[in-house]
């Protein structure tokens, strides 16, 4: 008998344990936010400023919220001011974009800056989203001639 008292103990442990930590995860995740999840600084081969080789350097953003977030006026900036600024652009639910350095036809999952020379720097920089208020949103940099990419 003391066993299927333990036993049912350990099971509605479990369960109130489970149960809290929905409760306590559901909001959190909810709420999400957008936030930059990944610079690929390096493009991969030689830097002769070819548009395959400026589009390989990217930054990627993630809206991870439950919404549709609208972008129009946001910038992304690094360490020596290089701007883009989100024209009229809406980032999906869960969606990502990469942000290109090279020049292109904006789509959903892909913007371009339409820059003929390289924006991010292959040893260090730092990637700064901001609202069109001017709000910083989110920050990201790097300090690693080692790699071509760095997760945020």
């Amino acid at each position: 008998m003391r066993h299927r008292i333990h036993a049912a103990a350990a099971a509605a442990l479990a369960v109130g344990t489970m149960a809290a930590g929905l409760v306590v995860a559901a909001p959190a995740s909810a709420a999400g936010s957008v936030h930059i999840t990944k610079i690929y600084y390096n493009s991969p081969g030689r830097d002769d400023r070819s548009n395959r080789s400026l589009n390989g350097e990217w930054v990627e953003i993630k809206n991870s919220t439950s919404r549709s977030v609208n972008l129009k006026g946001w910038t992304l900036t690094d360490a020596s001011r290089h701007k883009y600024t989100f024209g009229s652009y809406s980032l999906g639910a869960g969606k990502s974009v990469k942000i290109r350095t090279g020049r292109g036809t904006d789509t959903a999952g892909n913007r371009y800056q339409n820059r003929r020379a390289y924006v991010w720097d292959n040893d260090k920089d730092t990637a700064t989203l901001k609202k069109a208020s001017g709000a910083r949103v989110d920050r990201c940099s790097y300090n690693n001639r080692h790699r071509e990419w760095v997760a945020c």
